[in-house]
């Protein structure tokens, strides 16, 4: 083979195995999104270090922090095990607490959540 030929096959090589990861950080960020809009739009409380927020104040406070840690996630289970599970200041879980329902960590919250929207793709936002 040619040095030109052999350069198209590296690229395209190259590109089919970038593409599963770029459809990957697509689907977390879809999934992530659909989270908090889910988390947003509940009747839920949010317990963050001992003090009690909305549901908009959780979503708001989530956000945020992707925005700032995005570099730490790389799945929609890394952003809830390591953005949206506790405080990375204080190192206390946080956690949620809906109507009808124990107070639940956050993070059980939204695997569950996340459980049900693959379960259901097409029911998300």
């Amino acid at each position: 083979m040619n040095v030109m030929r052999l350069s198209v096959l590296r690229i395209v090589i190259v590109a089919g195995l970038l593409l599963p990861l770029s459809a990957t950080a697509g689907t977390a960020e879809v999934e992530i999104d659909n989270l908090l809009s889910t988390m947003g739009r509940s009747d839920c409380v949010f317990i963050r270090n001992g003090k009690r927020h909305n549901a908009e104040d959780a979503e708001d406070h989530l956000r945020m922090k992707l925005r700032r840690g995005k570099r730490y996630v790389t799945t929609t289970e890394s952003f809830i095990e390591r953005l949206a599970s506790s405080s990375s200041m204080s190192k206390k879980p946080y956690y949620i607490e809906c109507p009808g329902q124990e107070k639940t960590p956050t993070g059980e919250w939204l695997m569950q959540r996340l459980a049900e929207l693959r379960e259901n793709p097409g029911e998300g936002k």
